[in-house]
């Protein structure tokens, strides 16, 4: 091994090894005459800064000046990319070209890792006053929940369970228009999360509830016919808005039961919502998805 090479190896593992430890590096072999590579440096520079408070670093290796290092990695075109934790290569990233493919792919590469950063400090320490604020809500405290999630969003404005928990209370204190805003504007790195989905199931019901009209009518005409699928769906939806979910959930059951593709599906995915709106580890949700299993698979 030569002296050139010994040196290579050297800074490699000051630059790349070491800070893998604790964590995610992307690492891009380049050249100055690489056309895609000058495309691609931007992208992988704005992602980068974007998670580097996620404890994601970029390094970049030039073929031609490091010749050894791209051999052992086995180069043999460029651009190549790949995530590296602990000294290891984890990922192919080469794939992801553009800013939202690559920067979900991290999001599921952070998701599996013990990575260290600041962002997962901080979620770590906020964790219990987040569960705090979202068991006051829970009970039913809208106003104290309100104000727990208000200090919180000032602390961790991108956290989705503190977005969605202070969507949630906005709902529960009435704030249905303030809460709309506030889930128009999430960004759409964790506009899937659960938190989210569940503070739009539970914005969906509120909205239903501002126009709950007299449930009677809809009553007689399933005693008349129990087929009318469409008054029960609409007394399902009466029921959801008077916070009866275990009245709306089985006239749901029951249409679902009784045809299961009515209306493209309409009773199923109202169904999915009044569980999604009470939260996927809700006990009751749990047992609402058996019974929801049990029709469709018997």
């Amino acid at each position: 091994m030569s002296e050139a090479d010994r040196s290579a190896i050297a800074k490699f593992e000051a630059d790349v090894l070491q800070p893998s430890m604790d964590k995610l590096v992307i690492l891009q072999f380049t050249a100055d005459w690489c056309g895609p590579c000058k495309q691609l440096s931007p992208i992988l520079e704005q992602v980068a800064a974007d998670y580097a408070d996620k404890g994601v670093v970029l390094r970049k290796i030039d073929v031609d000046t490091d010749k050894f290092i791209a051999a052992q990695f086995r180069v043999q075109s460029v651009p190549a990319v790949y995530a590296l934790f602990q000294g290891q290569p984890v990922a192919d990233l080469g794939q992801y070209r553009t800013p939202a493919a690559l920067g979900q792919a991290l999001d599921q590469i952070l998701g599996q890792l013990p990575i260290k950063g600041e962002a997962q400090d901080r979620e770590a320490e906020l964790a219990p006053l987040v569960e705090q604020a979202g068991a006051t809500l829970d009970a039913g405290e809208a106003e104290q929940a309100l104000a727990m999630f208000t200090q919180l969003m000032g602390m961790d404005p991108g956290n989705p369970a503190i977005v969605g928990g202070m969507a949630r209370a906005l709902i529960l204190a009435g704030q249905q228009d303030e809460a709309k805003s506030l889930l128009d504007g999430v960004d759409e790195k964790i506009a899937n999360d659960p938190a989210i989905a569940q503070a739009r199931a539970m914005l969906e019901i509120a909205d239903e509830g501002e126009e709950a009209v007299d449930a009677s009518a809809y009553i007689a005409r399933i005693e008349a016919n129990e087929d009318d699928h469409e008054a029960r769906f609409e007394l399902a939806k009466a029921l959801m808005a008077k916070g009866e979910r275990d009245g709306a959930a089985d006239q749901l059951l029951e249409i679902i039961k009784r045809d299961r593709e009515w209306n493209d599906g309409a009773a199923r995915q109202k169904f999915l919502s009044l569980i999604e709106a009470s939260g996927l580890e809700d006990p009751w949700s749990g047992a609402q998805r058996r019974r929801l299993s049990s029709v469709l698979f018997t």
